[in-house]
């Protein structure tokens, strides 16, 4: 055949075909993996963000060029429409962040999430898997029915990809009981607590303190003990020494507790606090139930007051003082009223002078309780009014009696009667 006549065919043949630089892949689709970027291991009720990486290994094996095709808008090995949603499976964890959107992820590339969560206050000490679900699609095959015209086929995926994780042991306190010994508001008591090792790791050289939680009248004195090794399910019994504001009111108020301690590790680490509530009893107070003590004007007497522990509290070496004020004065002011149980009295004695010109009425006076408390702090209860009725003395100014100015006033009316009758009959 004439080279001139093969030429002429191969010509026409190259420009009768629709696309000769297309391009078409086979054997290719995305290959998704993750794994958590940082530490993957967290403690119980520790709130947590997964740090996340998804992954997209996939590559295009096959690739055809010239093959006579039209060319692919997407490549087979894209992830496309990709949805994301971390599960807790059967770990003790709580997923906050609801699944993700994050669109298209090609060959070798990737996407980093971030997904809130909290451990269980009681989670076990242990590896867990977490399942990440995840949606999209990819170009799955392709149709060309025509020289123009293409038909693309995606296929839609649901994979489970498992994400590693592990809770570290932790040791976790549980106060069983709470009590106190002889606090009140404005003093100094003792807190008894008996606390279990509730978590899952032992605790060496293990120390315990309480702290004032947030505004808490409650301030504590001693404010730690050491207890050594506290291990898994064992008790201590610890006591501390704490003050209670003077402006609180008798109830129940708040105290943080928590554990340092040398881990498995031996890394020196401070559990989770728990805050419990301390009861306080009432501040000391006192009242004089008794009528007021009466005293002549111009007089010297003994005065007996009565003073009445109406506080939650026992109170020790009490001793009472009276402020005296003009019309009395005193070189006796103060008394001595010993231990007084809550709802207990007991009697004070003043030697007291009142003027002769005072009025005869009655005179409130400030008086004041200085005790000690149960750790021998020296206390000043809340003032108290003494009532001190002054009287007129016997036998004074006879014109200043009122039965004596009756009787003048009768014999007066008496005297003047007899006058006017007396003038008649003259």
């Amino acid at each position: 055949m004439d080279i001139r006549i093969v030429a002429v065919i191969l010509l026409l043949a190259c420009c009768s075909m629709p696309a000769l630089a297309a391009v078409k892949y086979i054997d290719s689709s995305p290959e998704l993996s993750a794994l958590i970027t940082g530490s993957n291991e967290f403690t119980p009720g520790q709130d947590v963000t997964f740090n996340i990486v998804l992954q997209n290994s996939g590559l295009n094996t096959f690739k055809f060029v010239n093959s006579g095709t039209i060319a692919r808008d997407d490549l087979p090995n894209t992830a496309k429409l990709v949805t994301v949603q971390l599960l807790p499976g059967t770990a003790p964890v709580t997923i906050k962040t609801d699944p993700q959107m994050v669109g298209d992820i090609p060959g070798t590339g990737r996407v980093q999430l971030a997904i809130d969560g909290k451990i269980a206050n009681n989670a076990p000490a242990g590896e867990y898997q977490l399942p990440l679900f995840v949606q999209y699609k990819y170009l799955e095959t392709t149709r060309q029915e025509a020289s123009d015209n293409m038909q693309f086929i995606y296929k839609e995926v649901n994979q489970t990809l498992p994400l590693i994780i592990k809770v570290k042991p932790l040791l976790k306190i549980r106060v069983l009981e709470a009590s106190t010994d002889s606090l009140n508001v404005g003093s100094e008591g003792y807190l008894r607590l008996r606390i279990k090792n509730d978590g899952s790791d032992d605790g060496r050289k293990a120390t315990i303190i309480v702290t004032r939680s947030g505004s808490s009248p409650i301030t504590p004195t001693d404010s730690s003990v050491f207890v050594g090794d506290f291990l898994q399910d064992s008790e201590v019994t610890c006591s501390y020494k704490v003050a209670v504001s003077n402006d609180a009111e008798a109830g129940t108020y708040p105290i943080d507790v928590a554990v340092t301690y040398e881990d498995h590790e031996g890394s020196v680490v401070t559990s989770s606090t728990e805050t419990i509530g301390v009861p306080v009893g009432g501040k000391a107070g006192f009242t004089i139930p008794l009528p007021p003590p009466e005293i002549e004007a111009g007089n010297r007497a003994v005065i007996a007051v009565e003073y009445k522990n109406t506080g939650g509290m026992t109170v020790y070496h009490a001793q009472a003082r009276i402020n005296i004020v003009p019309p009395f004065s005193s070189n006796d002011d103060t008394a001595y009223l010993g231990d007084l149980k809550a709802g207990e009295s007991a009697t004070a004695r003043y030697e007291i002078s009142v003027l002769p010109e005072a009025d005869p009425k009655d005179y409130t006076l400030d008086s004041e309780v200085r005790y000690r408390d149960a750790l021998d702090n020296s206390q000043i209860a809340d003032t108290v009014k003494v009532t001190v009725r002054v009287i007129e003395k016997a036998g004074g100014n006879p014109l200043t009696n009122p039965a004596i100015l009756l009787a003048l006033t009768a014999c007066f009316i008496g005297a003047g009667y007899y006058l006017f009758v007396m003038r008649k009959k003259l």
